[in-house]
């Protein structure tokens, strides 16, 4: 069965910025499961920041908190350990938690704090894209 990388908020499991989690419907995660052997993690928590957290967002190449704090290099260490885990299981797709600024793919917020979406990647679907990963942030495509 093929391996599947997955944020693992996708799960329901508690690792999101606030606590909670961003669970994918019964239906949806009874058919991944169908399909494929699922290899959860949350890069944030690999790359040692706590849950719950201050909310991130990515400007200008880094990563920085609501408060200004820069947390780029936990995120930088999160997404190597996601891709580690990765391979390690012999993933070569990953299912990531839209807008993230880890697992974002394609769109993230504008770094302000806006809720405004701009065109990017977050720091490990970047480089999972970059090691030739298909990245997805939706089930379109997989199911």
């Amino acid at each position: 069965m093929e391996k599947l990388l997955i944020s693992a908020c996708l799960l329901g499991v508690d690792c999101k910025y606030d606590g909670g989690n961003n669970a994918l419907p019964p239906e949806t995660l009874a058919a991944l499961r169908a399909r494929f052997e699922l290899v959860p993690v949350c890069p944030e928590q690999l790359g040692g920041l706590p849950t719950p957290r201050v909310p991130s967002e990515r400007r200008d190449g880094r990563v920085v908190t609501r408060g200004g704090a820069d947390v780029t290099e936990a995120f930088r260490r999160g997404a190597e350990a996601a891709l580690r885990i990765a391979r390690e299981h012999g993933c070569r797709r990953a299912l990531l938690k839209t807008n993230s600024p880890s697992c974002g793919s394609g769109t993230i917020y504008d770094g302000r704090f806006s809720g405004t979406l701009i065109p990017g990647d977050g720091v490990t679907a970047e480089l999972l894209k970059h090691e030739n990963f298909e990245v997805f942030g939706d089930i379109q495509g997989l199911i």
